[in-house]
Parts: structure tokens; C-alpha cells; sequence
């Protein structure tokens, strides 16, 4: 008897006592100074803690819950949210594939004047050049060193819808027999200008966008007989050949004199990608009336 009572005690927290200001006994245990009260859970708080496990429990049993082998547990209610979310994604598309069968077949004068379709396809043209063609152009199409600013009005193929679709469509250089190309001589590379010609063609380029910087009617004579025949006569540029202006400040490659040199001692060839074949037409559609709101359409 006296063993048991031994036991007894040794299990029961020492120290326990009254606490004299609610009169609650303590537990025993105490922390800095405060001590535990041996106070009961609230019934409310205990009453809440059975629901729940009630709840729980049936909600694994009507849900989806439970792993299993090569499955999962499917519930008696048998309703998943990947139902329903596949029927939604599946109502989208099936609304979706609406505007694009009409922008696929529609021309794009027509889809620039139609509200609803030029609403579809700019939200689906600024996606796609997300996906396609900010990695060279950037997120705000603002460019970079050989790859073109799309928020100017310059446009070395041109700024029409017409021209921009044909461009996304067969590229610059690229792979299609019908990519747009053109070919810069390397004037020192090849041999057709020498270092000092390649000086002052580089002095008389600058002259063209700078009126401070002089050159001679000697150079110009060689301006002529070497790059005239792309960019002109007085340096604007030639569409059809994709030859840029060398009369205004803006400038796919060229930052200083440099620069410039670089350029037509070793010529450069920009490749833009063919997306005819990787795209279907109607993103084609979307991107090319996409680019031509950046700012610079024509």
C-alpha cells in the first residue's frame, strides 16, 4: 500500500498550490516566475475540435483524398476540380477558336477595323511576342544593339500591316524562299576599299546626320560608286532593299566612329527567324497588328 502511494506521488508534478489570486490550483510547472493554472479546455473550444474531426472525416470520405497504387481515392461525390476546370479551359478554347478561325480567314485591312476581332488579336499578338520575340526586341519591344526598336516610326523593310506580316512570316535571312535578305559588301574584307578609303566613307557617313562634320565632293564620288546603289543617292535608304537611313540618328548597329567603321570594313548580317511553318497564321495575324500599334505603324 505504502508502494502505490510512493508511486502516486512521484507522478504528480511537485510544487503544485493554490493560486492566490483566482484560486485555481497550478500544475506545477512554472516559467520565469509564471506559473501554470490547472484550468480546463472551454467547452465551446472542445465542442469546435469534435466538429472538425467530424467534418474532416466526412470530407475525405465524400472528396477526393486518399493516395492510392496507380490512382487516388475518388470520393462518393465523384466531382473533382479538375472536372471543372478542364470544362472551363474547354469553353475558353471552344470561344477562342471562334476569333481565330475568323482572323485565320480574314484579311488583315478587315481585322484592323473590326473592334472585337482587333481586341483578340492585339491580346493574343502581345502574348505571342512575349513568348516569340521579346528575347531579342525586349518586353517593351524597345530593342537592343542588332536587333531593331519596334516603338519608332523607322522601318527598314517597312511599317505597313502588309510589310510586318510578311516579315514575321518569312523572316529576315532566314530559312523560307521567300525571307527578306540583302547583302552589305565587306569592303575591307573583300578587298574593295582601303583603310584610308574606309576613313573617309566612315567621315562622310557621319556628315550625312551631323551637319557640323565636314567632308569632300571627292568622297561623296565614292559614296556613289559604292553605296548609293543600296542607300541611295542622298543616303535615306532603300525600302526594297532593306537599306536603312543614314541621314537621321538612328542606328541599328553603330554607337560611335568606330562603329561605323567596323560596319563597312566588315559588313553585318542580322537574322530574324522564319515563323512561317512555326506559327499558325492567325498569331502571325495577332503579331503583326500587335507590332503595328507599338507606335511606329504605318
Amino acid at each position: 500500500m505504502s508502494t502505490e502511494n510512493n508511486d502516486t506521488k512521484n507522478n504528480e508534478p511537485k510544487n503544485s498550490e493554490v493560486d492566490q489570486y483566482s484560486g485555481v490550483e497550478t500544475t506545477g510547472h512554472e516559467w520565469d516566475g509564471i506559473k501554470e493554472l490547472n484550468n480546463p479546455m472551454p467547452r465551446w473550444w472542445v465542442y469546435t475540435l469534435i466538429v472538425c474531426c467530424i467534418w474532416a472525416f466526412a470530407y475525405q470520405i465524400y472528396y477526393p483524398s486518399w493516395p492510392l497504387i496507380n490512382s487516388y481515392y475518388e470520393g462518393m461525390g465523384g466531382k473533382t476540380q479538375r472536372e471543372v476546370v478542364k470544362a472551363e479551359l474547354e469553353m475558353i478554347a471552344e470561344d477562342r477558336s471562334v476569333f481565330a478561325d475568323k482572323i485565320q480567314t480574314t484579311d488583315l485591312a478587315t481585322i484592323n477595323s473590326d473592334p472585337n476581332l482587333t481586341e483578340y488579336a492585339l491580346a493574343g499578338g502581345k502574348a505571342a511576342f512575349g513568348d516569340n520575340c521579346a528575347p531579342c526586341h525586349g518586353t517593351g519591344a524597345a530593342g537592343f544593339i542588332g536587333y531593331p526598336n519596334l516603338n519608332d516610326d523607322v522601318w527598314i523593310w517597312g511599317g505597313s500591316l502588309d510589310e510586318i506580316h510578311y516579315t514575321i512570316n518569312y523572316g529576315i535571312r532566314g530559312v523560307h524562299e521567300d525571307t527578306r535578305i540583302n547583302d552589305m559588301p565587306a569592303f575591307l574584307r573583300d578587298e574593295l576599299l582601303s583603310r584610308q578609303e574606309i576613313d573617309d566613307l566612315t567621315t562622310y557617313v557621319q556628315s550625312l546626320s551631323d551637319s557640323s562634320i565636314q567632308s569632300t565632293p571627292a568622297v561623296h564620288e565614292m559614296f556613289i560608286d559604292n553605296c548609293a546603289s543600296c542607300h541611295g543617292e542622298d543616303g535615306k535608304g532603300l525600302r526594297e532593299f532593306g537599306s536603312p537611313d543614314l541621314t537621321d540618328a538612328i542606328s541599328l548597329y553603330v554607337t560611335d566612329r568606330d562603329s561605323i567603321v567596323d560596319i563597312i570594313s566588315y559588313s553585318r548580317g542580322g537574322v530574324m527567324p522564319t515563323w512561317n511553318g512555326r506559327l499558325d497564321e492567325a498569331t502571325i495575324k495577332s503579331l503583326a497588328i500587335y507590332v503595328h500599334t507599338l507606335g511606329g505603324g504605318e
